[in-house]
This record gives C-alpha cells, sequence and structure tokens, in this order.
C-alpha cells in the first residue's frame, strides 16, 4: 500500500499539468499519482497523462474518462486509491518541494499508530497572477500544533478561515466509510469534499507549513466573479446539496459544539456567496432565485433558517436599500477573502 495517493483532475490541462505532476515526483515510491483524464478533447492532455504513467509506472497511473467535470474526476481518484491518505492536486496549482517532504514525514509518522489520523490539515498560499503580495492562509490561532486533536480542542474559526479543499489531506478510508460522491457536471463540488467528511473526522493533525500553491487569475477559470454569476444555478445546486445535509444529520453534527459550529459557519458563508452572487447580477430572475433559496432553507429547517438570519450577513443578504447593500459588500469581502474570487 501506498502512503499517500494524489488526484489530479485533468481537463484540456496540456499547458500546464506537467509543472504540476513534476512536482509530485518528488515524494518517489510512497506516492501514488493518479492523472485523470476527465475527457479532454482540446488538446493533448491524455497522451500526457500516458506519457508518465508509460515512464514513472510505480509512481504514476493515467485513468482516462468521459467528462464528468471535476467532481467526477475526483470520484475516479478516490475509487482507484491504494494510498493511505488521499489528496486532490488540481491540474494548474502545486506543491511546495519542502513542505512536500514535511508532509510525507508527518504521514509517515502517523501511519498505522492509534487513535488514527483522519485528517492532515496544512497551509495553502493564493498565488495570483498579478499580484505583489501572496495570500498565506493559515490557521495558527485556531488549531493545536504538533499533535493530534480532536474537534473539541479546537478554537473558534473567525470569517474569512475555513478548511478548503487546498488545506486537507484526508484518511483514504474514511472518505469511503462515509460515502462521499461528489455530483457530476456541476462546478463549486470542492466546497461538498470539505463539508461532508467533517462529520465523520475526529482525529486531525495540523502542520504548520505552506505546502499548496492555489493559482488563480487564469482566463476562465471557475473563480472569475463573471464565470460564477453565469454558473449561479450550479452554485446554488452545491448550496443546497450543503443543508441537506446538515439537516439530514443535524443531531449526529452538534454531537461536539465545536463541529457543529464550524458546519454552521461554513453553510452559513456558502449562503453569503449564493446571495452575493444573484444581488451583484443585478438580474431579477436570479435575485428571485436568491430567495427561493432563503425559503428552501427555512422550510428544510426553521430553527437554521433563524440563526442565519440573524447573523450579520443574513441581515445584509435580505435588507433592501442602501443599509442592505453596505452589508453585503461587507459579505462579499469576507467571501472574497476566503475564496479569491475576482
Amino acid at each position: 500500500m501506498k502512503l499517500l495517493t494524489i488526484a489530479i483532475p485533468c481537463y484540456n490541462s496540456a499547458e500546464y499539468m506537467e509543472k504540476c505532476i513534476d512536482g509530485l515526483l518528488a515524494g518517489g515510491e510512497e506516492v501514488e499519482i493518479l492523472i485523470v483524464n476527465d475527457g479532454s478533447t482540446k488538446d493533448n492532455t491524455g497522451e500526457i497523462a500516458d506519457t508518465y504513467a508509460a515512464k514513472y509506472p510505480t509512481i504514476c497511473k493515467a485513468l482516462h474518462k468521459e467528462n464528468g467535470g471535476h467532481g467526477s474526476a475526483v470520484n475516479m481518484g478516490m475509487e482507484h486509491a491504494t494510498g493511505l491518505y488521499f489528496k486532490v492536486v488540481d491540474s494548474d496549482d502545486w506543491v511546495d518541494q519542502d513542505a512536500y517532504q514535511k508532509i510525507l514525514n508527518t504521514l509517515r509518522e502517523m501511519a498505522g499508530k492509534e487513535p488514527v489520523l483522519d485528517m492532515l490539515i496544512s497551509n495553502f498560499v493564493y498565488e495570483k497572477e498579478g499580484a505583489k503580495h501572496k495570500k498565506l492562509m493559515h490557521y495558527h490561532h485556531m488549531l493545536p500544533e504538533k499533535r493530534m486533536f480532536t474537534w473539541e480542542e479546537c478554537k473558534h474559526f473567525t470569517k474569512g478561515h475555513y478548511i478548503l479543499m487546498h488545506s486537507v489531506i484526508y484518511r483514504t478510508q474514511l472518505l469511503r466509510d462515509c460515502g462521499l460522491r461528489l455530483p457530476e457536471h456541476t462546478f463549486y463540488v470542492d466546497n461538498i469534499y470539505v463539508y461532508e467528511p467533517m462529520l465523520y473526522v475526529k482525529n486531525m493533525y495540523y502542520l504548520d507549513v505552506d505546502f499548496y500553491r492555489y493559482y488563480i487569475g487564469r482566463e476562465g477559470q471557475s473563480v472569475n466573479e463573471g464565470i460564477m454569476i453565469s454558473r449561479i444555478d450550479q452554485q446554488l445546486k452545491v448550496n443546497k446539496i450543503m443543508i441537506d445535509f446538515y439537516v439530514k444529520h443535524r443531531e449526529e453534527i452538534q454531537g461536539s459544539k465545536r463541529r457543529d459550529q464550524y458546519m454552521k459557519n461554513y453553510l452559513e458563508i456558502i449562503t453569503t456567496v449564493s446571495s452575493i452572487l444573484a444581488i451583484k447580477s443585478g438580474e431579477k430572475t436570479n435575485l428571485e432565485k436568491k430567495a427561493a433559496l432563503w425559503q428552501y432553507l427555512k422550510e428544510q429547517d426553521a430553527q437554521l433558517h433563524h440563526w442565519m438570519r440573524l447573523g450579520i450577513m443574513g441581515i445584509g443578504m435580505n435588507l433592501p436599500g442602501t443599509v442592505g447593500r453596505s452589508i453585503s459588500v461587507a459579505g462579499y469581502k469576507i467571501c472574497q477573502k476566503i475564496f479569491k474570487f475576482n
């Protein structure tokens, strides 16, 4: 069994995927790299994947599938993973080499020990095109360091600090046991990836290294604000899936006060993103969709709806006029800080 499986979803990624893969090869034989070609048609992504698989047959595997979107590629990665732990690295991102070795050292040290490590968290850096200063997302003040810990030992996560896909490495079997399955042909499913498993994560470890380099600013990228508005229906779909999950598992989630607080706050942020996109579009149909989202939340869980509506961002998303818009802008800035949509 490999120590770590890294899945790389690739869709017409020939221009940049080699930089990503080359950096991950430094993990050597302890690492399995699954290059998932998600039905690429515009370039030679599939050929590049096959080349790596042929050159590094004990490390790289090329998986080819019909196009199903990012979530579908992650699903295939989870299905084929043989590593004890599992990480997703997008094809236009890369990892820091020194931090990579520290990550592997830590996973090796924790492997086979009791209690079992469910999730390793590390820092990531926003590599924004044209930006002079790179934003670092760290967890210094929220998570214990250099030891395993549980939810109850976490401190309050401030708005602007959440555990994103770039931060996490899961125990592979945990993902399988919890039945995680991301929807196909849907953007923004990374939010589900870092939401649903949190119910099942018990033991965590925070390694304070700047491991993941998240590249943003590329033309046509899914986090571009205009593109997000054009895909608002997919954002709303993800939002409702997360609402449904919380409602279905409310009692289990509330078994840990800190976990419940975290998952409610994260759901609040996602609902704020959905609302802001609708507001910024200025389109009547999108504003109606925003109202429908809040009504859906109310119908599914009146208590959660009441809590979220009374929050500062909930108030701003639902108030008309200058006051409502000013609070919406404040909420927008918080979301921009987290997700860096531009």
